[in-house]
């Protein structure tokens, strides 16, 4: 018989696997980014106490649209909180989802307005 193939456990298996290599400290917090068929999410995790030291969505952003032009707005914007918050360089989480699309847009922003990584 043949199983039927689940999208969720398969992200879940392949961010597992990214997560056993990429881990955020004080200095260099953790880039998490999720993406839904909305909204993209991104947050600047410390992963050494567990604190989320910045975070920015398309909700907050309110722009109304879910694709990569708003993703790119996520990548700004949390490039200038992680800079208020003192963080210059990160490390880029992509969340079990591929480097392509709203994700590598996000990305690509950020590295724009100055988040190392």
């Amino acid at each position: 018989m043949l199983k039927q193939f689940d999208r969720r456990t398969a992200r879940a298996r392949r961010h597992r696997r990214v997560r056993v290599r990429v881990q955020g400290s004080g200095e260099r917090p953790r880039l998490s980014v999720f993406r839904s068929l909305h909204h993209v999410y991104a947050q600047l995790i410390d992963d050494e106490t567990g604190r989320t030291v910045a975070a920015a969505s398309t909700v907050q952003l309110s722009s109304g649209k879910k694709d990569a032009e708003a993703a790119a707005a996520v990548g700004r914007a949390i490039a200038e909180r992680a800079k208020a918050a003192g963080v210059t360089s990160a490390v880029f989480d992509r969340g079990g989802f591929l480097y392509h699309g709203r994700v590598k847009a996000l990305a690509d922003a950020a590295r724009e307005s100055g988040l190392e990584f």
